[in-house]
């Protein structure tokens, strides 16, 4: 049928040209999920107790209190709340990964988990932590994510964060034959201020320069834990502007549940993860951050599932004590955990090895129970879709379709969904490899009539 218009081509260049403009700048600004793994937690441990078998021994210290309070997938799956059909093959799952990669991400702390210490005894402990570091790397036994948390950078304490991230980085490039670990990235706390940002990103440039390292090599995260760094005295949003700071380093944002309470004025009972003031702080983070590629993390529970009797020769009444106390701690932790996963937060700390347990519990949990549903959805997406005309490089919908394929890539890559339950998608291993919806379809179109 043979249709008239108005407009020719020629006249409406200047609107397409004002289009396409703004769209590159979107795309550039938002360019989506990379479907990079993103761990599912956080270790903090303080760097004066770090050693090149730290993740190791937090593995087996983990499978110890498993062993001890839940020897079995029925006791597990009732502690921290997993249904009963999936109990078995959660719990099956969870040991399998507590002895394979026990710590995903494993943070050097030199902030609330160390403490203030004489400047000797910082550097000291500076330079052996990059040491173990590097002894940890030849060997293979860092997680696959590492870094390091520095010092506030206020009046008083910038000098010695930046102080000891210089020492750690000049110590470990040397012990290592100049190879920083995959993932490594330092943690900045209690941002009050974009300063805080563009002096870190200084700082990171002369290391670079002087260390001969490419540039951008060293990245960073964010703490979100303060007022400031949600609004300004304007009102305006923060998280957007220190972003554009971090000039293309910034790997990730974590929010900090207890230091942002506190700046919220609210009592130390009422600091919880599921307090509505986090929730606030966390939809900011979200609304700020999404469609960048930032990785977020939710905070910490800070009940830890540890007993309250200790010694060999326990009453049943002490057992049972001991017993209670640390299914209430997990199935608090689990819950959190949950908490997180249904508001879009993949990833949150973890302070204790007891409760690497119910992170992958929850986990695993999480993404089994959705496992049908999402299989079924994205089969019909591909089958749709794969009809669709694509227009240039990008399919209506794509984002749907990667978000529904990151949902497999996040449950493949923390041990909860294996690749062969993945094909249940209809998708082949190479496509869920290939970390791309638009390239699957692209593949997958008919051809032209």
């Amino acid at each position: 049928m043979s249709v008239r218009t108005t407009l020719s081509e020629k006249k409406l260049s200047k609107a397409l040209d004002r289009v396409h403009k703004a769209q590159k700048e979107v795309f550039e600004l938002y360019p989506g999920d990379s479907g990079a793994r993103q761990p599912v937690h956080t270790v903090y441990g303080g760097a004066h107790l770090f050693n090149a078998e730290t993740a190791n021994k937090l593995g087996e210290l983990a499978i110890r209190s498993l062993d001890t309070y839940a020897p079995d997938a029925a006791t597990f799956a009732e502690a921290i709340g997993i249904a009963g059909a999936l109990g078995p093959k959660v719990y099956e799952r969870v040991r399998e990964k507590l002895r394979r990669e026990a710590v995903e991400d494993f943070r050097i702390d030199f902030e609330d988990g160390y403490g203030n210490r004489s400047d000797e005894e910082e550097d000291g402990h500076a330079a052996a932590a990059a040491h173990q570091v590097a002894i940890a790397h030849g060997a293979g036994t860092l997680p696959p994510f590492l870094g390091i948390r520095i010092k506030p950078l206020t009046r008083d304490l910038a000098a010695r964060s930046f102080r000891t991230l210089d020492i750690f980085v000049t110590e470990l490039l040397e012990k290592s034959g100049g190879q920083l670990p995959q993932n490594f990235v330092v943690t900045l706390p209690k941002i009050t201020s974009k300063t805080d940002v563009e002096a870190l990103v200084d700082v990171f440039e002369l290391l670079e320069d002087r260390l001969d390292l490419p540039h951008r090599t060293l990245k960073m995260e964010f703490m979100v834990e303060t007022t400031q760094s949600i609004f300004d005295t304007q009102g305006r949003s923060v998280l957007p502007r220190l972003h554009r700071c971090a000039d293309g380093r910034l790997m990730g944002a974590h929010f900090g549940t207890y230091d942002y309470t506190a700046n919220c004025d609210i009592t130390a009972a009422h600091q919880k993860m599921r307090h509505p003031a986090c929730d606030f702080a966390k939809h900011v983070m979200k609304v700020s951050f999404a469609g960048t590629g930032v990785m977020l993390s939710d905070g910490a529970t800070n009940i830890m599932p540890v007993p309250v009797h200790r010694g060999a020769d326990l009453s049943d009444l002490q057992k049972r004590d001991n017993r209670n106390a640390v299914f209430s701690a997990w199935r608090l932790h689990a819950d959190d955990v949950r908490h997180s996963l249904v508001n879009g937060f993949y990833q949150g700390w973890d302070l204790h090895p007891g409760q690497l347990p119910t992170r992958y519990g929850a986990v695993y949990g999480f993404f089994l129970d959705g496992l049908a549903p999402a299989s079924e959805r994205l089969k019909n997406f591909v089958d749709k879709a794969a009809q669709a005309t694509l227009v240039g490089d990008v399919f209506d919908d794509a984002a749907t379709g990667q978000g529904l394929l990151n949902y497999f890539l996040r449950g493949i890559a923390c041990g909860a969904v294996t690749e062969e339950e993945a094909l249940l998608t209809g998708l082949s291993l190479e496509e869920i490899r290939s970390k791309s919806f638009v390239k699957i379809m692209a593949a997958r179109r008919a051809p032209a009539a």
